[in-house]
Parts: structure tokens; sequence; C-alpha cells
């Protein structure tokens, strides 16, 4: 089969991880990069093992008709505008999270492709971290039993710096809990099973980037917060984001009681050097937990900052194109995630536990 070939919108960090991991993968490669930013351009372009056609306008580069998928990890608020540009191409797409930095502009989205002949698949990799994986394939295994509770806790380092700090902005963003935490509510619905039905959040912005302004505009991002989510099937979730806790060895710890036991497992921050984790099932009527360990190569480590999961997510991703199946990460998905993160922002703001009927989804 001839090679899958992509056309990446927004040449930042996250564009480059993307060409480091495809680079790995024997039946893809990057072949467009397409960035207003030159600067950016020129970094990414220097990665990549092949040559690479590079644009400043991602409108010449759909002409160009180099691609067949568009790849977009651009800022956050362009999401929207560019899959609205970009739709008539018929291409394959893979969004980076957030889909959108609001609701209302991801069910427009979800209205303006429910025909759409192509794969429109939202970039949620924290799915694909390999402890992550093993994690979930137990609970779906029910071997804890009937899950009751589920935890993440993430305590990392402060955001990193983009082109013109585009990121230090909630308008920018949608905030810390829609940019950052999308992952995270995607993978309580994703293990839970269920659709959120009411969000309690309580953050603010304590310690990072507190004297920033730009344009007269102070940084308004959240650097640390507790979510609690309650689902539709009973069962409840909760978040625990610090963003001043860059020196954690584990960046990412979650943990699921069932009524059969709990299990728990963490994943290495790109830091910490760590390529191993483990995952510990621990039944009620045991006196040792059940662990298994979960090692990443580290060919695949080293071409990103996602433990691997961008690497296996392109794996998935490029079966899904294959097969001409359907998505494991949908629009529906990024949406739902997407809507659960404004809602604990406006549980901040407003103080107020917020039910996700107030979005209309």
């Amino acid at each position: 089969m001839n090679k899958i070939k992509y056309g990446i919108i927004g040449a930042g960090t996250m564009a480059r991880e993307h060409i480091n991991n495809i680079s790995i993968i024997e039946d893809a490669e990057v072949v467009a990069l397409s960035d207003p930013d030159d600067h950016s351009l020129e970094k990414s372009k220097k990665i990549a093992p092949n040559e690479i056609k590079i644009f400043n306008n991602y409108i010449e580069m759909a002409e160009a008709n180099l691609a067949d998928v568009f790849l977009i990890s651009s800022p956050n608020f362009t999401h929207y505008g560019i899959v609205k540009d970009l739709i008539k191409y018929n291409k394959h797409f893979l969004i980076e999270k957030p889909l959108c930095t609001n609701t209302a502009d991801c069910i427009d989205l979800k209205k303006i492709t429910t025909n759409y002949k192509s794969i429109v698949w939202i970039g949620m990799e924290y799915r694909y971290m390999p402890p992550v994986a093993k994690f979930i394939q137990n609970i779906h295994n029910n071997k804890i039993g009937d899950l009751k509770m589920l935890a993440i806790r993430e305590h990392r380092e402060p955001f990193l710096v983009k082109v013109n700090d585009w990121n230090r902005l909630s308008k920018n963003t949608g905030g810390t809990l829609v940019e950052k935490c999308c992952h995270f509510f995607d993978l309580m619905r994703y293990i839970i099973k269920s659709d959120p039905i009411q969000v309690y959040a309580s953050g603010g912005q304590d310690v990072n980037h507190l004297d920033e302004e730009y344009n007269g505009e102070k940084s308004d991002i959240l650097d640390n917060a507790y979510v609690i989510v309650d689902f539709a099937n009973k069962v409840r979730a909760s978040l625990d984001l610090c963003m001043f806790a860059e020196n954690s060895n584990f960046q990412e710890e979650l943990s699921a009681v069932g009524t059969k036991g709990k299990i728990e497992t963490g994943v290495p921050s790109s830091k910490s050097g760590i390529n191993k984790s483990e995952v510990f099932l621990n039944l009620r009527n045991k006196i040792k937990p059940d662990i298994e360990t979960i090692e990443v190569d580290n060919k695949i480590l080293q071409a990103g900052h996602h433990h691997g999961s961008t690497y296996y997510e392109h794996l998935k991703f490029l079966d899904c194109i294959k097969n001409k199946s359907n998505p494991e990460v949908s629009l529906n998905d990024g949406l739902i995630a997407v809507a659960t993160g404004e809602a604990a922002e406006k549980s901040i703001k407003e103080n107020r536990i917020v039910k996700m009927s107030e979005f209309n989804l």
C-alpha cells in the first residue's frame, strides 16, 4: 500500500512531536506543513526525514493536493475556522485537542460533518498511553467489578511557551480546563461508558503567569483545580490538577475503584527518564495485588512528550483509514470533552454545580 501522506497545519511543538512519530511509522509520511510563522516552519522542517513542502497559508497547502490527511495542530482558537475552510477538500482529519475553544463551535462542526465521507478523528492521545490503555482494559474486562469511582491526578510543569504566548489567555484556549483537561474528561467518559450530567469545580490562578500581560490583558488561565464529575450511570469521577508541580516523577496517576477491588497506575513525566510503569490490581479478597509492568520502547519515548501515546494513536488512526472503519475518538467525543471542560470553568466562575443539560448537546 502507498504511504498515507500527512499535511500538518500548525508547525509548533505538537507538530514536531507528530513529525517525529510519523517518521518511525513505515506506511506514513509528512509531505506538507503550513504555518504563518517562518521560525516554526524551519524548526519543524529540520527534523523531518524527508523533503517537506512548506506553506504560510493552509488554503494554499490544501490546493496543492499533496496530502491524504489534514492534521490540525495550530492554536486552539483557529481549529473551528480551519475545519470549516477545509471540509470541502474531503480529506481525512486528525484534529488536536481541544476540538474548539467552546461548545457552540463544536456543535456547529458536528452539524457540518454529519455526512462527511472521510475520517474525522480528535487527538485524545491519553487513551493510548500504554499504562493507561492497560488500566482501561482491566476495568472494561470487569477485573474490579462494577466501577464506582475514578480519580485522575495530573501534577506537572506550567504551560509551555508558544508563539506570541497565545496560550496565556483563556479567550484563545477555552481556559485551562478545556485546553489541558479535555483529555481527562474524555478519559473519564471513555472509561466509565456513560455521559456526564453535572460538574462541580474549584480552582484558581495562584502561582503561574501572575504578572504577565498581553496587549493590556492579564493572563487569566487557571493553574490548579479540583473537578468532580457525576455521570448518568451513577459513577463519579474526580480530577486533581496542579501546574506548578514540575518535579513529579509521575505526571499522571489514575485510580479506579469497583465492587471487587481497585486498580491504579501512573504515567512517568517525560523529564523523569522513566520508561516503565506498573499497573496495580488490588482485589478485596486478595492479600497481595497483581502487578503488571508496562514498558515503552525508548525509540518511541524519544519521539514525543506523551509516553508513547502519539505513536500508538497514529497506528490506530492509520488502521481506521485503511479499514474504512469508524474513528475511535469521534468528533462527538471531542465535543463532549470540551463541554465538560467549559462546564468546569463555568462552575469555578459562578461558584455552583453546572448541569450538562445547560449546553443543549
